[in-house]
């Protein structure tokens, strides 16, 4: 299977194949021949896989760690936990001061390039070179490329589908929509009956995106996103401004809780997972909650579906285009003073993360998966066949664009779902902050 990943160069024919059957100050660049023995060694790692919100990743990294330290005696692997937002604040204090731990979690593209640019992730094409080569999907490691070389490793691979509660369906006696007009429908049913139809947290901004990455690609057609951001094409496109006007849409037609810029996405998750909203659009990251995570209801879980972002009357957009793109990727810091140590610790990480990923926490690893092997659940083996038929894969906006231009295009949606700002003015901002190439 081939997908087109837009918004990266190095991905613009990128597979998704699922296979069937400064310098550091104490340390060199290479693995340790033997990171087992010698004197005490402590790795810092810092990650944002919480207990409570993510449990079952929560409990591979606690199992890979142990492992890894039974293998080696001399090595301690030493966590921070935090969760997403806290994570990523953190990560910008410490980046500032050139403190960051020596193993982390990094986006990819436009997110990774300041860190590169300012020398604080080391190269990890060496990695690629031994036991991890030929071990991840096609084209995943390149969104982590900068300058033909590769700043980290990814762990996930994510598309962001619409879940659904089948029994709230069912009660309303609603069809999965196939256009936008029926979601319209859907909505209106729901709002009537005092359900919230769609669970939004777009206090944290990027949730919103996603509605609006997906109005654009219905409308405008995949590329044109994507060109705008590049400062190609402006983000006054018809498509494009249309696209920003049916999320205000959205807004009138009740589809969030009337408090949904001021809820958190985990905020919004806690509606979705105790039937207090009937839909939920999320990355694929979510899919243990949905599946195997044994602190959510079997009641509810049994009831999980997904559909695609529907059509558009008119719109130049393919159905099985998709939202996504790699997710978080492990780095080694530069400055790492056990950086051979950190080095093999990663490349044993992504190894036992491919392995366990997908049954333990029904995560799609960035490593192949051979699925005849595992047993998975229902709802994960249908979202691998609709990618496996994904014509298109847009990165997410905000990971595509630089540092400043992905805090104006947050601070926009924020702005646009909230009706304070016009389709017209948004898109204005957009192109200005693309333009000054910040």
């Amino acid at each position: 299977m081939r997908i087109k990943i837009r918004a990266v160069s190095a991905l613009t024919a990128a597979g998704l194949a699922l296979a069937t059957a400064g310098c550091g100050r104490g340390s060199d660049d290479r693995l340790a021949a033997n990171p087992g023995a010698g004197d005490q060694v402590t790795i810092r790692m810092m990650h944002l896989w919480p207990e409570s919100g993510a449990p079952g990743q929560h409990r591979i990294v606690n199992k890979i760690i142990e492992e890894y330290e039974a293998e080696h005696p001399n090595v301690v692997v030493k966590q921070e936990v935090l969760d997403n937002e806290q994570y990523k604040a953190k990560l910008r204090v410490l980046s500032a001061v050139n403190e960051l731990p020596d193993v982390g979690l990094t986006w990819a593209a436009g997110a990774l390039q300041p860190f590169v640019a300012g020398g604080l992730f080391t190269p990890l094409d060496d990695l690629l070179r031994g036991e991890l080569k030929d071990s991840f999907v096609a084209g995943t490691t390149e969104a982590y490329a900068v300058d033909g070389k590769t700043y980290a490793l990814p762990l996930e691979f994510n598309i962001a589908p619409i879940y659904y509660n089948k029994e709230l369906f069912r009660e309303f006696h609603l069809e999965v929509p196939k256009t936008y007009d029926e979601l319209r429908d859907v909505i209106g049913k729901l709002a009537a009956g005092g359900v919230a139809p769609i669970a939004l947290g777009n206090q944290d901004r990027w949730t919103g995106s996603m509605w609006y990455m997906y109005m654009a690609d219905r409308i405008a057609g995949a590329q044109k996103l994507t060109d705008a951001i590049a400062g190609q094409r402006s983000f006054a496109d018809p498509g494009l401004v249309q696209a920003a006007r049916s999320v205000q849409d959205l807004v009138d037609a009740g589809a969030f809780p009337p408090d949904f810029n001021g809820l958190s996405n985990d905020e919004a998750k806690a509606m979705f997972l105790s039937g207090k909203a009937a839909m939920y659009m999320v990355g694929a990251w979510e899919l243990p909650n949905f599946t195997t995570n044994q602190d959510i209801p079997r009641s509810f879980r049994d009831n999980v579906g997904f559909f695609k972002f529907p059509t558009v009357a008119g719109g130049k957009g393919d159905i099985d285009g998709w939202v996504g793109g790699p997710g978080v990727g492990l780095f080694v810091a530069e400055n790492s003073e056990v950086k051979a140590e950190a080095k093999s610790f990663v490349e044993y990480f992504v190894k036992r993360w491919g392995e366990r990923s997908v049954t333990d926490a029904g995560v799609i690893p960035a490593t192949k998966v051979d699925t005849a092997a595992v047993k998975l659940p229902q709802l994960y083996v249908d979202l691998l066949n609709e990618m496996n038929k994904a014509t298109s894969v847009t990165l997410f906006a905000d990971v595509q664009m630089t540092p400043a231009a992905a805090e104006t295009h947050l601070n926009q949606i924020q702005a646009l779902f909230g009706k304070a700002v016009t389709p017209e003015a948004f898109a204005t901002a957009h192109d200005k902050v693309i333009k000054a190439g910040q």
